[in-house]
Order: C-alpha cells, then sequence, then structure tokens
C-alpha cells in the first residue's frame, strides 16, 4: 500500500492516471499530453505500474498501459477501513485485508 500512495502523492502521476481513465494509451500517446520529455513520462508510468496502479499489454511492438482499477480501489479501500464505516463495509465485501497500520504517534 505504501509504494501505491507514495506513487500517487505525484502531481504528474495523479494526471497521467487522469488521462488514462479515458482508456488505454502507450507512453508517447501519454506524452503528448505532457510538457515533459518521454523519459520523465516513461519513468512515472515505470512507477505508477510498479506500485499497481497500471498495467500493461502488448500489442506488437506497442505496449499500451491503462489502470489497475481494482488494484486502485483495493489500496484505497484498506487504507481506509480504519476510519470510514463505508469503506469497511466495500472491504468485507471484497474480501480485502483490513489496515492494521499503527498511525497513533504520526
Amino acid at each position: 500500500m505504501d509504494k501505491a500512495f507514495k506513487a500517487l502523492a505525484s502531481t504528474p502521476r495523479r494526471r497521467i492516471l487522469n488521462h488514462l481513465a479515458g482508456g488505454p494509451m502507450t507512453v508517447g500517446e501519454v506524452a503528448s499530453k505532457f510538457d515533459m520529455t518521454l523519459p520523465s513520462i516513461s519513468k512515472h508510468i515505470s512507477v505508477l505500474f510498479d506500485a499497481g496502479l497500471l498495467q500493461r499489454q502488448k500489442r506488437g511492438q506497442e505496449v499500451i498501459y491503462s489502470i489497475a482499477a481494482n488494484n486502485l480501489a483495493n489500496n484505497l479501500y484498506s487504507f481506509l477501513t480504519p476510519f470510514c464505516p463505508e469503506a469497511r463495509a466495500i472491504a468485507a465485501e471484497r474480501k480485502l485485508v483490513p489496515n492494521t497500520e499503527d498511525l497513533s504517534d504520526v
């Protein structure tokens, strides 16, 4: 879960997710939406993928990225279970492991 939230802490990565919410894209297609270099976008996509927030599929020479919606939702619900009754109900329905991290001294 920490990797997911670290990945989401970046504004460019949240913007990438926003663009991918419209449908799967290649790195080049994502990069065309930004005023950033292709290697920078590629690095951000790699962080999102490594955090389990994106999935990829190879089509010929291209790699298509899309949001791993279930992983994203599961991370959010697991985090919210200690604080939000609605999230607890959804997490139980999804059979998620609740977040038991002690945040009392943060």
